[in-house]
């Protein structure tokens, strides 16, 4: 199975189904994936290869979907972007891909049209607008009705296999330049048929997105989607709370994928105990750690409901889960590896630990990466050879425990520990503490150079609007449940955390704004 087939599959079966929800727009399987065909023969038509890439610079919406299916099902290979990408990593990235076609919007042109114009490896931009395209340009802009108007829905003919390449997805890099990572339509279907069987999703089921696609999170809600043939309800944020919870209401969603920020945003809303949602069967959070504290907030309001605590990377796509019925006994763990999956922890040597011991998580399994794009020497560094002849392991970077039982406990990347007094010190483990305190919203530990220390620690909290909270007070609880080397030195007040657009708090801004 390729990742297109999904939605061809899905197609067969359940032609009339609604698949995706957006706004007023209710489109079938039937539908998208005539859409789908036509996108693919205009890109064949237009000179895209097999093989060839590419690029979706749109927010969340029907023509991304369609555009993702679109360039799969003409042999090529599709790249999301992050819609809030200025001029010069646009055009970074058009370059470093080179993309043959620029699908986009009208919205994006003054960025698109600069960043564009010195990418040789472009045939094309599409627009998805009916706004006029740019005269006399190079590359040409052609609007999306035009350009898939006179091609046939059939299927395109163009043959791939899973070892050919699905995406090619952007994240942040060591380096100033964002990498990119090689996914194969393997690695895809495997995640997406693993993380479906632990969710236990059904035809039943109703996701309600507010990721954006650009971020694995929220693309895989639509390849799951439409896998099992569920209905998908996309959105284009959680800017407007109340909107989306009224949809999930209309809708009847069964499922809420989201991050910490996304949760802390849910659990602020003031009257969120006067909303049923008697459809909804999970939620699910990866990205960055759940807070336990978020967790047990989560319990109370919704008690019904089974919450997926996870963890992954986008080299991976998902490592470990925490099965629902193990919230309330182990809720500071990231649970156990997801079907299909190894994973196992090991010193600075590469020797396997006992457990309970810190060391890196090494993943193993048929979801890992291919690689990173044009990037040889980053690629060597996370994959390693294994035991088997030929196999690659995923080191993941990430220190991690492991319990008797298998269930893995997040302690921090590598380079996040924090070196003070002698100790090593998880900012996750004293940014735990800091959530059990009453008004706390977001919370966000860093180290700070300190000549006696050697690193202090500083923990930079937002509170409730009106929260009389004050930093004496976060000093005393964290005095009490805190070994006196972890207690931190420093406590500031901000009104909000910088985040990465995954949802992540961006410590290299905090560490560069201190």
């Amino acid at each position: 199975m390729l990742v297109h087939h999904f939605l061809e599959s899905s197609s067969r079966r359940l032609p009339q189904k609604t698949a995706l929800v957006f706004g007023e727009r209710r489109l079938s399987y039937e539908h998208i994936n005539a859409e789908a065909n036509r996108l693919a023969h205009a890109l064949i038509t237009a000179g895209l290869k097999r093989g060839d890439r590419g690029a979706i610079f749109l927010d969340n919406s029907v023509e991304s979907v369609v555009s993702l299916f679109g360039v799969l099902k003409a042999g090529g290979i599709f790249s999301c972007l992050n819609p809030t990408l200025k001029t010069r990593k646009l055009h970074y990235i058009l370059n470093h891909l080179e993309a043959s076609f620029l699908i986009t919007c009208a919205s994006r042109l003054p960025i698109v049209t600069t960043a564009a114009s010195e990418v040789n490896s472009l045939i094309g931009v599409i627009l998805c607008d009916e706004a006029p395209c740019p005269a006399g340009t190079a590359p040409p802009y052609v609007p999306w009705r035009q350009f898939i108007s006179t091609s046939p829905t059939h299927d395109p003919r163009i043959k791939c296999i899973d070892y050919d390449l699905a995406t090619i997805i952007y994240t942040s890099g060591t380096t100033a330049d964002p990498k990119g990572i090689m996914m194969t339509h393997l690695n895809m279907v495997t995640a997406a048929s693993s993380i479906i069987a632990y969710l236990e999703n059904t035809e039943e089921d109703i996701i309600l997105n507010v990721l954006p696609l650009s971020f694995d999170y929220g693309l895989y809600q639509v390849l799951m989607c439409f896998k099992f043939g569920g209905t998908l309800v996309l959105e284009k944020s959680f800017t407007f709370p109340y909107v989306v919870i009224d949809r999930m209401v209309r809708e009847g969603v069964t499922a809420f994928p989201g991050v910490p920020t996304i949760f802390s945003m849910l659990l602020r809303l003031k009257n969120l105990k006067d909303y049923k949602l008697p459809s909804l069967r999970y939620f699910s959070n990866t990205a960055a750690a759940f807070p336990v504290n978020h967790i047990k907030q989560l319990r109370e309001a919704f008690p019904y409901v089974a919450i997926y605590s996870m963890y992954g990377l986008s080299e991976c796509k998902r490592v470990a889960y925490l099965p629902p019925p193990e919230i309330d006994r182990r809720p500071d763990s990231v649970g156990i590896a997801i079907p299909n999956t190894e994973v196992f922890i090991v010193d600075r040597k590469g020797a396997k630990v006992g457990p309970n011991k810190v060391g890196e998580l090494v993943v193993r399994g048929s979801h890992v990466m291919r690689g990173y794009w044009k990037d040889p020497q980053e690629t060597a560094r996370c994959l390693k050879p294994g035991s088997t002849p030929g196999e690659v392991l995923l080191f993941t970077g990430d220190l991690f425990k492991m319990d008797e039982e298998g269930f893995l406990y997040f302690v921090s990347r590598k380079g996040d520990l924090i070196k003070t007094r002698g100790e090593r010190v998880s900012p996750r483990e004293v940014e735990n503490v800091l959530y059990e305190i009453d008004g706390v919203i977001d919370a966000a530990v860093i180290p700070v150079p300190d000549e006696l220390l050697g690193q202090a620690i500083k923990a930079v909290i937002v509170k409730e609007a009106g929260s009389p909270l004050e930093a004496k007070a976060v000093l005393a609880h964290c005095v009490n449940n805190l070994e006196s080397f972890m207690v931190p030195k420093y406590i500031v007040f901000i009104p909000c955390l910088p985040r990465t657009s995954s949802g992540k708090i961006d410590k290299k801004a905090l560490l560069a704004s201190d």
